[in-house]
């Protein structure tokens, strides 16, 4: 357990030098090769941590904590993946340090089940598409909220310090939207083999999950039918991806910490 503090103390660390790094490549002009190696170096520890927290002889172990941690850490990566192409760097203000905090909230919320049995397969697959699923869209959901300081600045003032080096309006709004598909259909996948392999979505223990679920699968379904047919844009985008992101978290988190926390159950 040492280990794992040290490790996930470490991450923490990085990701905070990142953060500043981040500011500094904004505000002050310096290279951003810094970024992406000290994100890199918190990405990689906290992976590490996340490994010795989850699995345990062929167990997977996801209370509270390490799922807050593990949905960070997705989100993180793929930030850091698409900083390499894009600029959206900017958003590791916002991301960086949400993953440091997850990845802390990873040992300060312990699972309070310990060990269990190894899981089929199939349900395995299923909890791994709903936390590609999670991570894509929390990215979406920072992102969001980016692009509606974004529309704020510009409509004040012309844009100044971190939102002059922002992407054109256009340019934020197509990659929200990128972020926002690619976790609907990640997202009907996980729901899809839940629905197949799980026995009983609407178990009294399940049902507030998958009601809030397919809520959110449906007002992001909408947002993207939306932009598609109507051309959604601006606000409105970004007040459906909070909402669908908002029914998201209450699904997998509020479900979570009554069950864990209050009853004492568990689901992953």
């Amino acid at each position: 357990m040492a280990f794992v503090v040290i490790e996930v103390l470490l991450a923490a660390l990085a990701y905070g030098i990142a953060t500043r790094a981040v500011w500094q490549h904004h505000a002050q002009g310096t290279p951003y090769l810094p970024v992406t190696l000290w994100a890199a170096a918190g990405l990689a520890l906290q992976l590490v941590s996340l490994a010795h927290l989850t699995l345990s002889a062929g167990a997977m172990i996801i209370g509270l904590g390490t799922a807050l941690s593990l949905f960070a850490w997705q989100a993180a990566l793929l930030l850091w993946l698409f900083s390499l192409k894009e600029s959206v760097g900017a958003l590791g203000l916002v991301m960086y340090p949400v993953a440091a905090i997850c990845a802390v909230a990873g040992l300060l919320v312990p699972d309070p089940h310990g060990a269990r049995e190894a899981l089929d397969w199939p349900i395995q697959a299923h909890i791994l598409l709903s936390i590609l699923a999670y991570g894509l869209l929390t990215l979406g959901a920072v992102q969001a909220v980016v692009l509606s300081l974004q529309h704020g600045q510009l409509r004040r003032r012309p844009p100044s310090g971190v939102f002059s080096t922002l992407p054109p309006l256009q340019t934020m709004e197509t990659l929200l939207f990128r972020l926002i598909g690619g976790g609907v259909f990640l997202l009907s996948l996980a729901i899809a083999t839940g629905a197949l392999f799980i026995d009983n979505l609407f178990a009294q223990h399940l049902a507030h999950k998958t009601i809030l679920s397919i809520f959110a699968w449906l007002v992001f379904a909408t947002l993207l039918f939306g932009r598609w047919r109507y051309g959604w844009r601006g606000r409105l985008a970004v007040r459906g991806a909070l909402v669908g992101y908002v029914l998201l978290v209450m699904a997998y988190f509020g479900s979570k910490l009554v069950l864990e926390l209050v009853l004492g159950e568990h689901w992953s």
